[in-house]
């Protein structure tokens, strides 16, 4: 959010702290910001006045009875500072909930605003238009531009050290580059089988289905070690104390939900959002969760003929840190912006 650009650090942490609460008082805010901040009650007021000016949160009642919440109406996509949310380190962060919030099933609508859908809109070019207007041989071409930076990208994520170049040469020739694992090529490949599997079967993803994604992750875990379906052993997540659920039976359960979810929502990249951040939230499987989400995604944006996105152009860490506080606080607002763009940047980069 642009917002939050001239704000000072104090103020983007007061923003964070009103983020993840629903009402603080003054006094509660200060005690709060304590730990990072030696701050007096007057420079205190002042930032908060300085706030309430732009509008970004709201001032209620006099005196020692003033409280203050944030502006934003929807109640996952508060503004969040990642730079001020990870000053903190993972065990000070008292506001992060260390389990999966059953809740958030009923606020997972509306996540586009209204002015986001307009934009979206005036911007949106059907994916099978590239397909009609260009010479034999070009989808060809560009998908397989496309398989490259998304299985070259997804995989970066996951760890994966191959650079962009030595993967096209894995991906176009077969030839494995040196200083590398087996499994690491093995990630890439099974990234562009998969790909190619939802591309070719995109219809089967428009009424989205449990086996659309055990299979999803069946394929992109392939001869890695990894056990497919539902997982029995419980898992940990590097960097948060989030804790997903552990019982295999409450996991599949709320994976249909998560379905059901997405099935409901009517605009594509919302549902894609959805899918995104809900799967690596739920962490249903041992491993392999987040770059099931991905291809998740990328399979409902092709279900409804919406361009796919490679992730090329994406920070890592800073996707990984807007997942984590959607872990920890079921803030979407940076997860959110990130997915935005990379459909964007799609849009401007394939199949043009």
């Amino acid at each position: 959010m642009n917002e939050t650009i001239t704000l000072k650090n104090r103020q983007k942490r007061i923003l964070n702290l009103l983020a993840n609460s629903p009402i603080l008082s003054s006094n509660q805010l200060n005690t709060q910001l304590s730990s990072l901040y030696s701050i007096s009650k007057a420079t205190l007021a002042r930032d908060l006045q300085a706030l309430v000016n732009q509008k970004l949160i709201k001032k209620s009642g006099k005196g020692p009875s003033t409280t203050y919440k944030s502006t934003t109406k929807h109640p996952l996509l508060s503004i969040v500072d990642l730079d001020q949310y990870f000053a903190i380190t993972s065990d000070n962060r008292h506001q992060a909930s260390p389990s999966f919030n059953n809740k958030v099933y009923k606020q997972l609508k509306n996540i586009l605003l209204q002015s986001e859908k307009t934009h979206l809109k005036k911007i949106y070019q059907p994916f099978s238009k590239p397909i009609s207007k260009h010479e034999s041989g070009y989808l060809e071409r560009e998908l397989e531009r496309f398989i490259i930076d998304l299985s070259w990208k997804s995989s970066r994520i996951e760890g994966n050290t191959y650079t962009l170049l030595e993967a096209e040469t894995l991906l176009k020739q077969g030839f494995e580059a040196t200083g590398h694992t087996k499994q690491e090529s093995i990630m890439i490949l099974n990234h562009k089988t998969a790909f190619e599997s939802i591309f070719k079967n995109k219809s089967s993803f428009k009424q989205l289905k449990k086996s659309n994604i055990l299979e999803l992750h069946q394929i992109l875990t392939q001869d890695l070690n990894i056990t497919s379906g539902i997982r029995i052993r419980p898992v940990k997540i590097t960097g948060t104390p989030y804790k997903p659920i552990d019982n295999q039976h409450q996991l599949s359960e709320n994976l249909d939900k998560i379905i059901k979810v997405i099935n409901k929502i009517k605009h594509p990249l919302e549902k894609a959002i959805i899918g995104n951040c809900m799967v690596a939230y739920l962490q249903p499987f041992l491993d392999g969760n987040k770059r099931t989400s991905r291809m998740l995604g990328n399979a409902i944006l092709l279900a409804h003929d919406y361009f796919p996105l490679s992730f090329r152009s994406i920070d890592e860490n800073e996707y990984k840190q807007a997942l984590v506080i959607f872990y920890e606080t079921n803030n979407l607002s940076n997860f959110k912006k990130l997915i935005l763009s990379q459909y964007q940047f799609s849009l401007e980069e394939y199949f043009i």
